[in-house]
């Protein structure tokens, strides 16, 4: 039996402590670790391939969360005692844990590339999701993977005598007015750059503010943002701590060698740049949106036309570049004008309107609108025997 790497370490502010551990689980895995707070412990295993698949120009990463009844010391309730289908909260989680590592990874990275996810144990006290985000950086830090981590998240909860609690439990979250889950990752300079924000009530925030429980503005997500460095950076140290353990005990860690692809040259991004910036500039000026895409493709296709001879054959290419610029331009707008791309400032909302009333056939309707986005709601409603039967 093959020995375990472990490294532990306690989290600030609390009386629980997060572990990595490699090398006892999933040894044909590029890289394989094990977080566990309390009882609570997730595997991560992270894979990819040596080349890149035939016409792929994205780049194809996929998160997968697998939950598992026997984590919880619990039989599947279905008909066959089999998994059913992932939960909302396993697919939840597969976002929440993709957002902050994609931009991790180096562009021209194409490699078909994986981390699995499996809970595998569950003390119903603490949640497996932040976990997850921690665990599935330290399996690529440790797999060859072009990576640039680690990445470290933390869930703050804001209690209703108006503090932090990182790293709560259920119990904890749910006795909160708001809950908050950073990812980031540590510059150079010591300070971190947060990469993903995912904040919001509880169930029952308003009843904690009718008792006269803190509420919760700009100021107070801004101090929850700033303290949250604190935990990031224990875990991305943790992390490091990791990687030097297994690099002490196996030696190097051999990277994976890759040949990145690029959607473009930057010698055709600067006749790019140069041909189309001043069709763009007026484009993206537009505020309605079918007129503004109306204006971007005519100018998309006069630098296709400019550019035909001087870049034969690549036109695609071409319309990267183009995409590229524009998101460029308008980040610049954003920054150095304040105005938005559909002509609003940093701090202006949309129009809003609702309606109801709108189907004479249906039980109910709705009609919710924001700015130029629109969701109907529809409402039937029946007898109790024609609920859904689920065999769980």
């Amino acid at each position: 039996m093959a020995d375990a790497i472990s490294v532990s370490a306690p989290i600030s502010g609390t009386d629980k402590t997060l572990t990595f551990e490699t090398g006892k689980f999933a040894l044909q895995s590029q890289g394989a670790v094990i977080a566990r707070i309390g009882k609570t412990q997730v595997l991560a295993t992270a894979n990819a391939a040596k080349g890149v698949r035939d016409g792929i120009d994205f780049f194809p990463l996929t998160v997968d969360v697998e939950e598992r009844a026997y984590a919880a010391g619990k039989i599947p309730g279905s008909f066959f005692r089999r998994e059913g289908r992932p939960s909302q909260q396993a697919i939840l989680t597969c976002r929440l844990t993709d957002r902050p590592l994609r931009p991790a990874f180096p562009d021209g990275y194409r490699n078909e590339t994986q981390v699995v996810i499996t809970v595998i144990g569950a003390d119903q006290v603490n949640p497996h999701d932040v976990l997850s985000i921690n665990a599935a950086s330290a399996s690529f830090m440790i797999s060859g993977i072009p990576f640039d981590g680690p990445i470290g998240a933390v869930r703050l909860a804001y209690s209703q005598d108006g503090t932090w609690i990182a790293h709560p439990t259920f119990e904890e979250g749910e006795n909160a007015t708001f809950e908050i889950v950073v990812a980031g990752r540590e510059l150079d300079n010591g300070d971190v750059a947060i990469m993903m924000v995912e904040a919001g009530g509880t169930e029952k925030s308003f009843t904690f503010y009718e008792n006269g429980a803190p509420k919760v503005d700009e100021s107070v997500i801004a101090s929850g943002l700033d303290a949250s460095k604190v935990w990031i950076k224990e875990s991305i140290k943790l992390q490091r701590q990791l990687v030097a353990s297994v690099i002490a005990t196996r030696g190097p860690i051999e990277p994976l060698k890759y040949t990145p692809v690029l959607d473009y040259s930057d010698e055709l991004f600067a006749a790019v740049e140069r041909v189309a910036t001043d069709k763009l500039q007026p484009a993206i000026r537009i505020a309605l949106k079918s007129d503004r895409n109306a204006a971007i493709d005519a100018a998309t296709a006069d630098t296709l036309v400019a550019l035909a001879e001087e870049f034969p054959g690549q036109e695609k290419a071409i319309k990267e570049a183009v995409r590229s610029l524009t998101k460029k331009l308008v980040r610049q707008r954003v920054i150095g004008e304040g105005v938005r791309i559909d002509g609003r400032g940093p701090a202006d909302l949309r129009p809003i309107s609702a309606e109801v009333g709108l189907i004479s056939t249906a039980h109910g309707t709705g009609l919710f609108q924001r700015g130029e986005t629109q969701v109907l709601n529809v409402l039937t409603m029946a007898m109790p025997k024609m609920n859904q039967m689920i065999d769980s």
